[in-house]
């Protein structure tokens, strides 16, 4: 059998136990899309024209640094409170970038089990010892940071609003942990950033925290793409130097950097948006049973479903009442945990939310 045929049979044992995924149009407009990351809806508007140049041109390294990258990490630096920021092209990037750039034989990464899979890939690639702890058990992070106290380096990486069942961790209690064993502490705030806190700059400043490496994405609230990692001017130095997803990458587009700044501006003063966002998620949570959606809070609502063809088939019927939520389903969650992944927006009507509660509540029965 050649290599090829062999893929094929593959693809058709995950189309036989329910987990074949295929493209899904974003032009369709006539859905209502609950499943995407634009929480505060600034996506879907169109950038003006612009005179920037369209590409890098090559790794920042090189010959790619532009004006717009500086503007771009000063005013994401400024706003959460950091020495310094730097972009990569994506947030996979940015945590396969850090993570195996900051660790490495004879250092230990202490993560959380329901961490991104960008995050389970950096850890694997630094080649560090991995301890992998329970999701949100501040006591089991302990323990795995007291069993590694000989190791040269130790890090505790969580994100801070996960986004497969919109819960957090006590990022406080992690904060003193990572202190108390002199570990740094890395959080990913991609679905945090512009939705949580003052002046929309995440959970950990919600929480009065303060990350060691702190990670965010252009590409969710503030409706861009790329990414960036913010922390001490050491680490901007030190990454620019040994991150592979950013030595090794073109640029960011300058025109998506020029961008940043006036996103930036907008959110830091949306308060608006979130406090819709955050009506909103209650609004919808309080149509669904006590309890079925898990711990979760703000605009992710996981409705677990747990069988695959039925995650399935819910979402298929859902499509035909006009709603477009795509089915999660492993490897991206635990099996016997297939679920609708439920977003909200802060664009949304009140008679769309009305719409939504109905569809949901149908399949609920």
């Amino acid at each position: 059998m050649t290599p090829l045929l062999d893929l094929e049979r593959e693809l058709d044992a995950l189309r036989v136990e329910g987990l074949l995924r295929a493209p899904t149009l974003a032009s369709d407009t006539s859905l209502l899309v609950l499943c995407g990351n634009d929480y505060l809806g600034y996506a879907r508007e169109p950038l003006p024209p612009s005179t920037h140049p369209a590409g890098a041109g090559a790794s920042r390294l090189v010959s790619g640094d532009h004006p717009e990258h500086r503007d771009a990490e000063r005013a994401l630096a400024t706003w959460l409170g950091q020495d310094d920021a730097l972009l990569f092209s994506s947030g996979y990037a940015a945590n396969v970038g850090v993570l195996s750039a900051i660790a490495g034989p004879g250092d230990v990464i202490v993560s959380d089990a329901l961490n991104h899979a960008s995050i389970i890939d950096g850890c694997r690639l630094s080649r560090a010892e991995v301890a992998v702890v329970p999701h949100g058990e501040a006591d089991a992070f302990a323990a795995a940071l007291a069993a590694h106290r000989r190791a040269r380096r130790r890090w505790l990486v969580t994100e801070s609003y996960f986004s497969m069942d919109g819960d957090s961790p006590d990022l406080a209690r992690l904060r003193a942990i990572a202190d108390e064993h002199q570990a740094g502490l890395v959080v990913d705030e991609a679905h945090a950033l512009g939705v949580l806190g003052p002046e929309g700059r995440g959970a950990c400043a919600a929480a009065g925290v303060a990350p060691d490496i702190f990670i965010g994405t252009l590409g969710k609230a503030l409706g861009l793409a790329g990414a960036f990692v913010a922390g001490p001017q050491v680490l901007r130095s030190y990454l620019w130097n040994r991150a592979r997803s950013f030595v090794f990458s073109t640029g960011v587009s300058p025109v998506i950097a020029a961008a940043v700044a006036e996103r930036v501006a907008r959110c830091r003063a949306d308060d608006a948006g979130r406090e819709r966002l955050a009506s909103l998620g209650r609004e919808l949570r309080a149509t669904f049973p006590e309890g079925s959606l898990g711990a979760s809070h703000g605009p992710i609502l996981p409705w677990i479903i747990g069988d695959e063809e039925e995650a399935l088939a819910h979402g298929r019927a859902l499509a035909q009442a006009g709603i477009l939520v795509v089915p999660i389903r492993p490897p991206t969650v635990p099996r016997g945990t297939s679920r609708l992944r439920i977003t909200l927006h802060a664009k949304l009507s009140d008679d769309e939310l009305r719409l939504a509660a109905e569809a949901f509540a149908a399949r609920r029965c």
